[in-house]
Protein backbone atom coordinates (compact mmCIF):
# COMPACT_ATOMS: atom_id res chain seq x y z
CA UNK A 1 0.00 0.00 0.00
CA UNK A 2 1.56 3.46 -1.08
CA UNK A 3 1.55 6.24 0.98
CA UNK A 4 0.59 9.29 -1.01
CA UNK A 5 1.08 12.91 0.03
CA UNK A 6 -1.70 15.40 -1.55
CA UNK A 7 -0.84 19.25 -0.85
CA UNK A 8 -3.97 21.10 -1.56
CA UNK A 9 -5.89 17.91 -0.17
CA UNK A 10 -8.96 20.08 0.88
CA UNK A 11 -9.42 22.18 -2.25
CA UNK A 12 -11.57 21.11 -5.48
CA UNK A 13 -9.19 18.82 -7.29
CA UNK A 14 -7.17 17.65 -3.99
CA UNK A 15 -10.31 16.47 -2.66
CA UNK A 16 -11.37 14.54 -5.64
CA UNK A 17 -8.49 13.30 -5.77
CA UNK A 18 -7.79 11.62 -2.06
CA UNK A 19 -11.54 10.21 -2.47
CA UNK A 20 -10.08 7.74 -5.40
CA UNK A 21 -6.74 7.14 -3.64
CA UNK A 22 -8.65 6.05 -0.80
CA UNK A 23 -11.09 4.25 -3.10
CA UNK A 24 -8.09 2.55 -4.49
CA UNK A 25 -6.37 1.65 -1.09
CA UNK A 26 -3.70 4.17 -1.19
CA UNK A 27 -2.49 5.77 1.70
CA UNK A 28 -2.74 9.49 2.19
CA UNK A 29 -1.23 12.40 3.86
CA UNK A 30 -3.26 15.92 3.37
CA UNK A 31 -1.41 18.73 3.53
CA UNK A 32 -3.62 21.67 3.19
CA UNK A 33 -3.43 25.32 5.12
CA UNK A 34 -6.89 25.84 4.82
CA UNK A 35 -6.65 29.74 3.70
CA UNK A 36 -9.32 31.80 3.85
CA UNK A 37 -8.87 32.28 -0.63
CA UNK A 38 -12.90 31.14 -0.51
CA UNK A 39 -14.94 29.90 2.86
CA UNK A 40 -12.34 27.86 4.60
CA UNK A 41 -16.07 25.78 5.97
CA UNK A 42 -16.42 24.40 2.03
CA UNK A 43 -12.91 22.94 2.79
CA UNK A 44 -13.82 21.36 6.12
CA UNK A 45 -17.36 19.84 4.00
CA UNK A 46 -15.19 18.52 1.15
CA UNK A 47 -12.63 16.57 4.08
CA UNK A 48 -15.45 15.48 6.14
CA UNK A 49 -15.43 11.86 5.36
CA UNK A 50 -11.94 11.35 4.84
CA UNK A 51 -11.26 11.42 8.56
CA UNK A 52 -13.55 8.44 8.76
CA UNK A 53 -11.02 6.24 6.71
CA UNK A 54 -7.69 4.89 8.68
CA UNK A 55 -6.01 5.65 5.69
CA UNK A 56 -6.22 9.08 5.87
CA UNK A 57 -4.03 11.51 7.71
CA UNK A 58 -4.56 15.20 7.57
CA UNK A 59 -1.86 18.48 8.53
CA UNK A 60 -3.30 21.89 8.59
CA UNK A 61 0.31 22.98 7.51
CA UNK A 62 1.08 26.17 4.91
CA UNK A 63 3.84 24.79 2.35
CA UNK A 64 5.41 27.89 2.54
CA UNK A 65 6.12 26.73 6.42
CA UNK A 66 9.32 24.84 5.63
CA UNK A 67 9.77 23.19 9.26
CA UNK A 68 6.38 22.54 9.65
CA UNK A 69 6.48 20.88 6.01
CA UNK A 70 9.53 18.78 7.14
CA UNK A 71 8.03 17.43 10.56
CA UNK A 72 5.41 16.28 8.11
CA UNK A 73 7.85 13.68 6.12
CA UNK A 74 9.43 13.11 9.64
CA UNK A 75 6.46 11.68 10.75
CA UNK A 76 5.23 9.34 8.21
CA UNK A 77 6.86 7.33 4.88
CA UNK A 78 5.76 8.97 2.11
CA UNK A 79 6.12 7.23 -1.33
CA UNK A 80 5.46 9.70 -3.72
CA UNK A 81 4.00 13.45 -3.67
CA UNK A 82 1.17 14.73 -5.43
CA UNK A 83 1.93 18.77 -5.41
CA UNK A 84 -1.54 20.51 -5.89
CA UNK A 85 -1.82 23.29 -3.55
CA UNK A 86 -1.12 26.55 -5.28
CA UNK A 87 -2.69 30.28 -4.31
CA UNK A 88 -5.37 30.06 -6.98
CA UNK A 89 -7.02 32.72 -9.50
CA UNK A 90 -5.42 34.23 -12.30
CA UNK A 91 -6.99 37.81 -12.01
CA UNK A 92 -6.47 38.24 -7.80
CA UNK A 93 -2.66 37.38 -8.55
CA UNK A 94 -1.95 40.69 -10.13
CA UNK A 95 -3.51 42.49 -6.74
CA UNK A 96 -0.70 40.50 -4.70
CA UNK A 97 2.14 38.98 -7.00
CA UNK A 98 3.97 38.26 -3.89
CA UNK A 99 1.96 36.40 -1.93
CA UNK A 100 1.60 34.50 -5.35
CA UNK A 101 5.34 33.73 -5.55
CA UNK A 102 5.63 32.70 -1.88
CA UNK A 103 3.18 30.24 -2.14
CA UNK A 104 3.72 28.92 -5.70
CA UNK A 105 7.26 29.12 -6.26
CA UNK A 106 8.66 28.98 -2.63
CA UNK A 107 6.12 26.29 -1.54
CA UNK A 108 6.50 24.31 -4.57
CA UNK A 109 10.76 24.75 -3.88
CA UNK A 110 10.11 23.60 -0.28
CA UNK A 111 9.02 20.48 -1.48
CA UNK A 112 11.05 19.60 -3.79
CA UNK A 113 14.09 19.89 -1.20
CA UNK A 114 12.11 18.37 1.38
CA UNK A 115 11.52 15.53 -1.29
CA UNK A 116 15.63 15.38 -1.86
CA UNK A 117 16.28 15.06 1.26
CA UNK A 118 14.28 12.32 1.90
CA UNK A 119 14.35 10.42 -0.80
CA UNK A 120 11.35 10.73 -2.58
CA UNK A 121 11.36 9.38 -5.93
CA UNK A 122 7.90 10.37 -7.48
CA UNK A 123 6.54 13.69 -7.69
CA UNK A 124 3.56 15.24 -9.01
CA UNK A 125 2.92 18.80 -9.90
CA UNK A 126 -0.10 20.34 -10.68
CA UNK A 127 0.98 23.29 -13.47
CA UNK A 128 -2.23 24.96 -15.33
CA UNK A 129 -2.87 25.92 -19.03
CA UNK A 130 -2.03 29.71 -18.03
CA UNK A 131 1.73 29.30 -18.50
CA UNK A 132 0.83 29.00 -22.28
CA UNK A 133 -0.24 32.28 -22.13
CA UNK A 134 -1.66 34.21 -25.33
CA UNK A 135 -0.70 31.45 -27.79
CA UNK A 136 -2.03 32.15 -31.28
CA UNK A 137 -0.54 28.42 -32.30
CA UNK A 138 -3.81 25.82 -31.61
CA UNK A 139 -4.06 23.43 -30.17
CA UNK A 140 -1.24 24.50 -27.10
CA UNK A 141 1.09 21.49 -26.94
CA UNK A 142 3.84 21.09 -24.56
CA UNK A 143 6.44 21.56 -26.95
CA UNK A 144 5.15 25.33 -27.75
CA UNK A 145 7.52 27.45 -26.39
CA UNK A 146 5.88 29.65 -22.91
CA UNK A 147 7.56 32.83 -22.45
CA UNK A 148 4.85 35.01 -22.36
CA UNK A 149 2.44 34.64 -19.60
CA UNK A 150 -0.01 37.37 -18.96
CA UNK A 151 -0.60 37.45 -15.00
CA UNK A 152 1.34 36.64 -11.83
CA UNK A 153 -0.27 33.56 -11.70
CA UNK A 154 0.86 32.04 -14.57
CA UNK A 155 4.64 33.15 -14.22
CA UNK A 156 4.54 31.32 -11.06
CA UNK A 157 3.28 28.08 -12.51
CA UNK A 158 6.11 28.62 -15.27
CA UNK A 159 8.80 29.32 -12.55
CA UNK A 160 7.78 26.18 -10.37
CA UNK A 161 7.85 23.91 -13.69
CA UNK A 162 11.32 25.28 -13.87
CA UNK A 163 11.88 23.96 -10.28
CA UNK A 164 10.86 20.36 -11.12
CA UNK A 165 12.83 19.98 -14.10
CA UNK A 166 16.09 21.04 -12.27
CA UNK A 167 14.90 18.65 -9.29
CA UNK A 168 14.30 16.00 -11.89
CA UNK A 169 17.66 16.59 -13.28
CA UNK A 170 20.06 17.19 -11.41
CA UNK A 171 18.45 14.81 -8.13
CA UNK A 172 17.16 11.91 -10.07
CA UNK A 173 13.46 12.83 -8.59
CA UNK A 174 10.75 10.56 -11.36
CA UNK A 175 9.15 14.12 -12.45
CA UNK A 176 5.46 14.50 -14.02
CA UNK A 177 4.46 18.13 -14.49
CA UNK A 178 0.28 18.01 -15.24
CA UNK A 179 -0.94 21.23 -17.15
CA UNK A 180 -4.44 21.23 -15.81
CA UNK A 181 -6.91 22.53 -18.44
CA UNK A 182 -9.93 24.88 -17.05
CA UNK A 183 -11.57 22.19 -14.68
CA UNK A 184 -15.02 22.34 -13.64
CA UNK A 185 -18.05 19.72 -11.24
CA UNK A 186 -19.08 19.28 -7.97
CA UNK A 187 -17.78 21.04 -4.82
CA UNK A 188 -15.49 23.15 -7.69
CA UNK A 189 -14.04 26.48 -7.17
CA UNK A 190 -16.89 29.26 -6.12
CA UNK A 191 -14.82 31.98 -8.17
CA UNK A 192 -15.01 30.66 -11.00
CA UNK A 193 -17.32 30.65 -14.30
CA UNK A 194 -19.31 27.70 -14.49
CA UNK A 195 -19.91 28.09 -10.57
CA UNK A 196 -20.69 32.08 -10.31
CA UNK A 197 -23.27 31.68 -13.51
CA UNK A 198 -24.87 28.94 -12.33
CA UNK A 199 -25.46 30.49 -8.71
CA UNK A 200 -26.67 33.40 -10.13
CA UNK A 201 -29.02 32.50 -13.14
CA UNK A 202 -30.54 30.00 -10.89
CA UNK A 203 -31.48 33.01 -8.64
CA UNK A 204 -32.46 34.99 -11.88
CA UNK A 205 -29.79 37.12 -11.36
CA UNK A 206 -27.42 39.21 -13.81
CA UNK A 207 -24.16 37.63 -14.83
CA UNK A 208 -21.24 39.52 -16.00
CA UNK A 209 -19.29 38.88 -19.58
CA UNK A 210 -16.31 39.92 -19.82
CA UNK A 211 -15.53 40.48 -23.73
CA UNK A 212 -17.99 39.90 -26.39
CA UNK A 213 -18.13 36.49 -25.60
CA UNK A 214 -15.51 35.07 -27.97
CA UNK A 215 -12.80 33.98 -25.76
CA UNK A 216 -12.83 30.56 -25.34
CA UNK A 217 -11.75 27.22 -22.70
CA UNK A 218 -11.37 23.87 -22.84
CA UNK A 219 -13.82 23.45 -20.17
CA UNK A 220 -12.26 19.70 -18.38
CA UNK A 221 -14.71 17.76 -16.04
CA UNK A 222 -13.16 17.08 -12.35
CA UNK A 223 -13.17 13.20 -12.36
CA UNK A 224 -10.84 13.18 -16.28
CA UNK A 225 -8.66 15.40 -14.62
CA UNK A 226 -8.39 12.76 -11.19
CA UNK A 227 -8.00 9.88 -13.90
CA UNK A 228 -4.87 11.87 -15.82
CA UNK A 229 -3.22 11.99 -12.23
CA UNK A 230 -3.66 8.77 -10.80
CA UNK A 231 -2.36 7.12 -14.37
CA UNK A 232 0.50 9.89 -14.02
CA UNK A 233 1.18 8.04 -10.57
CA UNK A 234 0.58 5.03 -11.97
CA UNK A 235 3.37 5.31 -14.56
CA UNK A 236 6.25 7.27 -13.31
CA UNK A 237 8.49 9.15 -16.02
CA UNK A 238 11.89 10.62 -15.62
CA UNK A 239 10.42 14.28 -16.45
CA UNK A 240 7.81 15.13 -18.73
CA UNK A 241 5.08 17.81 -19.37
CA UNK A 242 1.20 16.64 -20.07
CA UNK A 243 -1.40 18.23 -20.57
CA UNK A 244 -4.42 17.29 -19.35
CA UNK A 245 -7.97 19.33 -21.37
CA UNK A 246 -10.99 18.18 -22.63
CA UNK A 247 -9.40 19.33 -26.38
CA UNK A 248 -12.74 20.73 -26.96
CA UNK A 249 -12.81 24.54 -26.34
CA UNK A 250 -15.90 26.30 -25.66
CA UNK A 251 -16.95 29.97 -26.68
CA UNK A 252 -17.89 31.95 -23.92
CA UNK A 253 -21.40 32.33 -25.24
CA UNK A 254 -22.13 28.60 -26.40
CA UNK A 255 -21.26 28.08 -22.55
CA UNK A 256 -23.77 30.47 -21.84
CA UNK A 257 -26.25 28.93 -24.12
CA UNK A 258 -25.74 25.56 -22.40
CA UNK A 259 -26.44 27.10 -19.41
CA UNK A 260 -29.27 28.51 -20.56
CA UNK A 261 -30.51 24.94 -22.18
CA UNK A 262 -30.48 23.31 -18.33
CA UNK A 263 -31.61 25.50 -16.18
CA UNK A 264 -34.19 26.24 -18.99
CA UNK A 265 -33.73 30.01 -17.85
CA UNK A 266 -32.61 33.34 -19.82
CA UNK A 267 -29.41 34.79 -18.58
CA UNK A 268 -29.53 38.25 -17.76
CA UNK A 269 -26.06 39.44 -19.24
CA UNK A 270 -24.07 42.95 -18.71
CA UNK A 271 -21.29 43.47 -20.53
CA UNK A 272 -17.50 44.27 -19.18
CA UNK A 273 -14.08 44.57 -21.30
CA UNK A 274 -12.29 41.63 -21.25
CA UNK A 275 -9.86 41.01 -18.10
CA UNK A 276 -5.93 41.74 -18.49
CA UNK A 277 -5.28 38.65 -16.86
CA UNK A 278 -7.49 36.85 -18.95
CA UNK A 279 -6.35 34.93 -22.27
CA UNK A 280 -8.10 34.55 -25.47
CA UNK A 281 -8.46 30.64 -25.63
CA UNK A 282 -6.98 27.56 -24.29
CA UNK A 283 -7.19 24.48 -26.31
CA UNK A 284 -5.58 21.39 -25.29
CA UNK A 285 -3.46 19.20 -27.43
CA UNK A 286 -4.01 15.95 -25.79
CA UNK A 287 -1.93 13.15 -27.83
CA UNK A 288 0.91 13.07 -25.45
CA UNK A 289 -1.39 11.97 -22.73
CA UNK A 290 -3.35 9.58 -24.81
CA UNK A 291 0.03 8.32 -26.03
CA UNK A 292 2.21 8.18 -22.96
CA UNK A 293 -0.80 7.72 -20.17
CA UNK A 294 -3.31 6.33 -22.37
CA UNK A 295 -5.63 8.65 -21.14
CA UNK A 296 -8.89 11.27 -22.67
CA UNK A 297 -11.14 12.58 -21.45
CA UNK A 298 -15.20 11.26 -21.22
CA UNK A 299 -16.97 13.67 -20.29
CA UNK A 300 -18.11 16.65 -22.33
CA UNK A 301 -19.43 19.86 -21.42
CA UNK A 302 -23.21 19.16 -21.42
CA UNK A 303 -22.62 16.53 -19.26
CA UNK A 304 -20.51 17.68 -17.10
CA UNK A 305 -22.33 20.85 -16.34
CA UNK A 306 -25.61 19.17 -15.86
CA UNK A 307 -24.01 16.88 -12.77
CA UNK A 308 -22.64 20.24 -11.46
CA UNK A 309 -26.00 21.69 -11.29
CA UNK A 310 -27.55 18.87 -9.77
CA UNK A 311 -25.09 18.95 -7.17
CA UNK A 312 -25.61 22.50 -6.79
CA UNK A 313 -29.28 22.13 -6.84
CA UNK A 314 -28.36 19.80 -3.80
CA UNK A 315 -25.97 21.36 -2.00
CA UNK A 316 -26.34 24.96 -2.01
Amino acid sequence: MKTVLVTGHAGFIGSHLTAKLLKKSFKVIGVDNFNAYYDPKRKEKNVKEFKKNRNFKEYKVDITDFEKLKKVFKENKIDLIVHLAARAGVRPSIKNPELYKKVNVKGTENLLKIAKEFKINQFVYASSSSVYGEQEKIPFSETDPVENQVSPYAKTKKQAEELCLKYAKEYGIKMTVLRFFTVYGPAGRPDMAPYIFTRKMLKNETITKFGEGDSSRDYTYIDDIVQGIIKAIEKPFEFEIINLGNNQPVKLNDFIKTLERLIDSKAKIIEKPRHVADVKRTYADISKAKKLLDWEPEIDLETGMKKFIDWFKNSA
